[in-house]
């Protein structure tokens, strides 16, 4: 199901239309607070949910992972470097999931105009860019030509 905003609780800092990778988060112009514009386009990636600081963004949960009547919370807690999944089930239960948080802070990805152009040589290479010294390694591996199969035995 697509995310929903409690505007009560969102402050308007616009990390969760920076992050949406389908750019349906918008901020309203008039009460400065999120909401989802098209939830039937939302790809359900959560990453607004789990990028706002105000824990004012929420989803519902799918039957395959949280029965109906049920409850899901999401926490990002930056000092702890996690992000927690809270399920409440109907009957009172409760389950916890931790995930340490894999993201890099904002603004620390270069752009590509921060990049040296390819030479000329490496436009008719197989590797792609920078590689592979943005992989921290000398050379790529690779599959000798005796080790592809030679074809279909009939």
């Amino acid at each position: 199901m697509p995310t929903f905003v409690y505007m009560t609780n969102c402050d308007g800092c616009g990390y969760c239309v920076d992050i949406c990778p389908s750019d349906i988060m918008h901020i309203d112009p008039t009460y400065r607070r999120a909401y989802n514009a098209e939830p039937n386009m939302c790809w359900e990636c959560y990453s607004c949910v789990k990028a706002c600081p105000q824990q004012a963004i929420d989803c519902r949960g799918y039957a395959d992972f949280a029965p109906l009547g049920h409850s899901v919370r999401v926490l990002r807690e930056d000092q702890k470097g996690t992000v927690s999944w809270r399920i409440k089930f109907r009957d009172g239960r409760e389950k916890n999931f931790v995930s340490p948080i894999r993201t890099t802070p904002w603004g620390s990805i270069k752009g590509p105009s921060d990049y040296m152009p390819p030479a000329a040589a490496a436009l008719n290479s197989q590797e792609l860019a920078h590689e592979p010294e943005a992989l921290k390694v000398e050379v790529l591996p690779t599959l000798a030509r005796s080790r592809f199969k030679k074809g279909l035995v009939s």
